[in-house]
């Protein structure tokens, strides 16, 4: 058999994409680790739980509701395969994990939709039971329709950080407080971002506003976060300044925005640039998609943070470049048009960027644990940059396994690179990123065994 495109990730970016390309007359592969698509946004329930799409998506019911119903109309002319993980790629084939099984799957194309994962910085208490990131948070009220707790406090930065809140409280959760990392005078640069999307901004107001009604306590400057509470979460301590406050909860939702999965673009070669405004290195595309790697091409928040709106748009586009590059008729009107509204939007995430600043001081104290699968403490990675004179990121994985473990470094990668800056003085673009390792996720030993059965 003739080897397909391979779209990764069926959220807005992988769904819109797949559309496309079924439009042009191509049957592509649609691989996606959930059991449904939707991706993180648009995430459909495990099982139904008779809520309504209004209850579960808030004001973006009408878009997932159609995005779900997109994709059911495509499944008689693509390959989907839900539940399964691409774990390793290159060379112009994917290996795929489903079932504790692999197999080989040959691709001609290779379009990446992996979405994002909640950014950590650590503070004292954050592997404490009873903290969750907010995608975390989130996918338990959507998916399985269950709070984190009964009094649920919500920390950090970010247009998610105000959303998941928002969330929590119309499904009769009690909030007992939102802490906004960033002053509040940073939130001025809404108005610039009111230029380029109103609704988002109005929508996300209405979200503040709902929880300022309901007596929901919103702190703005919020730093020196720690967790009470030696076995479970029993309360939150952050400063303002020179004051410190404390609020009790059972549960607490934490995240400094998003960063984008690039593991995958990592291991297809791909080529990559720091970017300041997402403060991570970012695989390098054009404006229709295309990478460094002929063939490969980039949508959705795998390239940069941009949201559900602007994923679609990519996606779609990123497909267009596909269809050009095949030689194959294409809408080039359109794609015009869709490299235009992206540009506006980029310019919106250029607001939003200043309204929720990556924290520039955020202090990480010797004894707090940096690396959760290694249990290596910040004082035992400042000791191996000093002792081996660690100036890039990988050396220091090297000599003293931070970011060796089971997530290789996707929820401790943040506050390493944070730390090494800090101890070699220099610039979070300056000491790399973590390169990609397959397998990029988690896999069972087990899957050894059908090695042998790998096929296309």
């Amino acid at each position: 058999m003739k080897p397909a495109p391979l779209i990764v990730g069926a959220g807005p970016a992988g769904i819109r994409a797949a559309a496309t390309l079924v439009r042009a007359g191509l049957r592509p592969v649609v691989v996606d680790e959930a059991p449904a698509p939707g991706g993180q946004i648009y995430r459909q329930p495990l099982v139904p739980d008779g809520r309504s799409p209004e209850a579960r998506y808030g004001s973006e019911a009408g878009k997932a509701q159609r995005l779900h119903a997109e994709f059911a109309g495509l499944l008689n002319r693509i390959d989907y395969r839900p539940e399964t993980l691409v774990w390793n790629l290159g060379q112009g084939a994917a290996d795929l994990m489903h079932a504790e099984k692999t197999t080989r799957l040959a691709y001609d194309g290779l379009l990446l939709a992996a979405g994002a994962t909640d950014r950590i910085l650590p503070f004292p208490g954050w592997t404490t039971s009873g903290v969750f990131t907010l995608g975390g948070a989130q996918i338990a009220l959507k998916a399985q329709g269950v709070s984190i707790g009964e009094r649920v406090v919500f920390a950090g930065s970010g247009p998610l950080l105000y959303l998941v809140a928002w969330q929590y409280l119309t499904a009769g959760v009690r909030v007992a407080g939102v802490l906004e990392c960033a002053p509040f005078s940073a939130k001025f640069n809404l108005v610039q971002g009111f230029f380029h999307e109103p609704r988002t901004v109005l929508l996300g107001l209405r979200y503040a506003a709902a929880l300022r009604m309901a007596g929901v306590p919103m702190r703005f400057g919020a730093s020196d976060l720690a967790v009470a509470g030696e076995t479970r979460v029993t309360g939150i301590g952050w400063q303002e300044g020179r004051r410190k406050y404390h609020l009790a909860c059972d549960a607490i939702g934490f995240a400094l925005g998003l960063k984008p999965e690039t593991q995958l673009a990592d291991l297809a070669g791909c080529a990559f640039a720091f970017s300041p405004r997402d403060c991570a290195h970012l695989p390098t595309r054009d404006g229709a998609g295309r990478s460094s790697v002929a063939g490969t091409y980039i949508a959705g928040d795998g390239a940069g943070i941009m949201g559900a709106d602007a994923a679609e748009r990519a996606g779609e586009r990123a497909a267009l470049a596909l269809i050009e590059d095949r030689a194959l008729p294409f809408d080039a009107a359109r794609a015009i048009l869709l490299e235009k509204q992206l540009a506006t939007m980029s310019r919106f995430r250029d607001a939003m960027a200043k309204a929720f600043p990556f924290p520039e001081d955020w202090s990480i104290a010797d004894e707090t644990l940096i690396c959760r699968c290694e249990e290596i403490a910040a004082g035992e990675a400042r000791a191996a940059i000093r002792q081996f004179g660690s100036t890039e990121i990988n050396r220091l994985k090297a000599v003293s396994r931070l970011g060796m473990g089971r997530c290789q470094g996707r929820v401790c990668g943040a506050g390493i690179a944070e730390i090494l800056a800090e101890e070699s003085g220099q610039s979070l673009a300056a000491v790399g990123r973590l390169r990609g390792q397959a397998p990029v996720k988690p896999v069972p030993l087990t899957l050894l065994d059908t090695l042998p059965e790998a096929a296309e």
